[in-house]
């Protein structure tokens, strides 16, 4: 494969991969009236975890790097928000739901690790 990028090794970067890829295989089974509304919703949200973690992890200062972790962070919680309005109409079973929400605690959990990392770089 080659030379990988900083953020490529990252374990969290690699969980939220293959949670973009879930959220689009529940966004599918979606109603068509919410193609362009919550599903796009949910999946640019989505979409915003990963790319936010790469994007942090390939500045060079540790102060705009927590800024891009602390904005993945908040696309991840926005996720959430969005599957349990998703949740609420219908749109997601109870048990697609939970399923969703173990992803989300264990990505949750990985994006705070490596924000106290960095903090703890930024403050030696």
């Amino acid at each position: 494969m080659g030379y990988l990028y900083n953020f490529e090794r990252l374990e969290v970067w690699n969980d939220a991969r293959i949670f973009v890829k879930r959220i689009y295989s529940i966004t599918k089974l979606f109603p068509n009236e919410e193609k362009f509304g919550l599903c796009s919703q949910i999946q640019r949200a989505a979409i915003s975890v990963p790319s936010n973690l790469a994007e942090g992890m390939s500045r060079s200062s540790h102060k705009e790097q927590l800024r891009f972790i602390e904005i993945a962070y908040g696309s991840l919680m926005e996720t959430y928000c969005q599957l349990y309005l998703s949740l609420d109409l219908q749109y997601l079973s109870n048990n697609d739901f939970d399923e969703i929400k173990l992803e989300i605690d264990k990505i949750s959990n990985k994006i705070n690790a490596l924000n106290r990392s960095i903090k703890k770089r930024l403050n030696e």
